[in-house]
């Protein structure tokens, strides 16, 4: 089969947790003022307590709520695909899967999350959701999850890539969201970096930081985070527990897992479900390859400590890789990947060497992505295309070596509203 489909009874019902089964326990959050753990309290002026609640939760299983099914249905479940073109033109023995998460409304693996995190701010009381978003699939996604729960939603956008994708900024709108270019006029932070540099690109830390800005200034305001912290990650486990199922169903199980990784959240929610039995020595055998990009390669060039999540030092301090909270990276098209930290959890297990990483050049991924345009059909985000360039080579290692492998990844979201990254990279302009 080149399309493996679950019905709508089949869509998991809980999402999966992997902080019990972490070989050693997850750094806490730091108060920047007192470098200790950070209390619930400082936490609670930024998120709604139950997602609070999840982040710090040891419980393996945590239920989905029914009003966050019932919007899951719009897309969920989605499905997985072999990409049997492409194995045929690469001549390769390998088995290629993807999980196609671009089939959501805003084309992306990101409403996963934003629907859960809109619907708990709802019932906690909030009015309004503020967040930055670098590509823009982030801020779509939230935009689109609030016009369910009659939110407010104001979202700062990084402004190297509002300036290179438009269309997502009208989507944001039509939602009815307010997209701001970050670095921007209305925050003190935003102000900081503009008077050093007009045309500042911006970065996600910087945007973070004006969108966390706006939410301590705002009544019955909170902040959203559409990737990095434990809740989010845990949202977005939804993927890989139905990739489990469906390649179940067909009799299979990776050899290699692969996700790009910017903070985290899209390479998690395939992978933790099935790392878990490679904690547990149940499939010890499986690789876990994070895909970055050369020009911010947290993992493979970054330094494992407490850092701000953010550019001006608004936020806790985690442990993480990081390329440093200032640091801002050149304006490449896969916006989404722009950001100088990654998940604690994902780097926790990346230090304990169950995950590897590798970085990329990003002309070398758009041919790889243009690629697989041609023999799948789909165009994948700029992000996402940093999955596709690995699969390939591991392909061609299979093909090599003679191995017949099974490789997973995921398509995290489509590349409809990035074609002027498209456009350059034909035209010969990619940097």
């Amino acid at each position: 089969m080149s399309k493996i489909l679950l019905d709508e009874n089949e869509i998991p019902r809980n999402w999966f947790n992997i902080i019990p089964y972490l070989p050693k326990p997850l750094d806490p959050p730091l108060d920047p003022e007192t470098k200790e753990p950070i209390s619930i309290e400082k936490l609670l002026v930024i998120f709604p307590e139950p997602l609070i609640e999840q982040e710090i939760s040891f419980k393996e299983w945590i239920k989905i709520p029914e009003e966050v099914l019932n919007i899951y249905t719009l897309w969920r479940p989605t499905p997985l695909h072999r990409a049997k073109k492409l194995e045929e033109y690469l001549q390769t023995p390998a088995k290629i899967f993807y999980k196609n998460e671009s089939v959501s409304p805003p084309g992306s693996h990101k409403p996963n999350t934003a629907v859960a995190q809109a619907y708990y701010n709802k019932i906690s009381g909030v009015k309004k959701l503020t967040t930055e978003t670098g590509a823009g699939q982030w801020g779509s996604a939230l935009a689109f999850a609030t016009q369910f729960f009659g939110l407010e939603c104001e979202i700062y956008m990084v402004r190297a890539s509002y300036n290179q994708k438009p269309f997502r900024k009208i989507m944001i709108e039509t939602w009815g969201g307010k997209v701001i270019p970050s670095p921007s006029n209305y925050t003190k932070s935003g102000r900081k970096f503009l008077e050093k540099d007009p045309e500042h690109p911006g970065s996600l830390g910087i945007a973070i930081s004006e969108a966390i800005e706006n939410a301590l200034n705002s009544p019955n305001a909170k902040y959203c985070l559409g990737s990095v912290l434990n809740h989010v990650l845990l949202h977005q486990t939804i993927i890989g527990l139905e990739a489990k199922i469906q390649m179940e169903k067909i009799g299979v199980y990776p050899d290699y897992i692969v996700g790009c990784v910017g903070g985290g959240s899209n390479f998690a929610g395939l992978a933790f479900p099935f790392l878990k039995d490679k904690i547990t020595e149940e499939k010890p055998n499986t690789e876990f390859i994070a895909v970055e990009p050369k020009a911010c390669p947290t993992l493979t060039k970054g330094e494992y400590k407490y850092d701000f999540g953010d550019a001006a030092g608004l936020t806790p301090l985690i442990k993480m890789y990081t390329l440093g909270h200032d640091f801002v990276p050149s304006p490449i098209h896969a916006g989404g990947l722009r950001y100088h930290g990654d998940a604690p959890l994902l780097c926790l297990l990346y230090n304990e060497g169950y995950i590897s990483a590798t970085a990329y050049e990003q002309n070398e991924v758009f041919k790889a992505s243009i690629l697989f345009a041609k023999t799948e059909g789909i165009i994948p985000a700029p992000e996402s295309a940093h999955a596709i360039k690995k699969v390939i080579d591991l392909a061609l290692e299979c093909k090599e070596m003679k191995e017949e492998k099974v490789i997973l990844f995921n398509l995290s979201g489509h590349g409809y509203l990035d074609l002027t990254a498209y456009e350059a990279y034909l035209k010969g302009e990619i940097k």
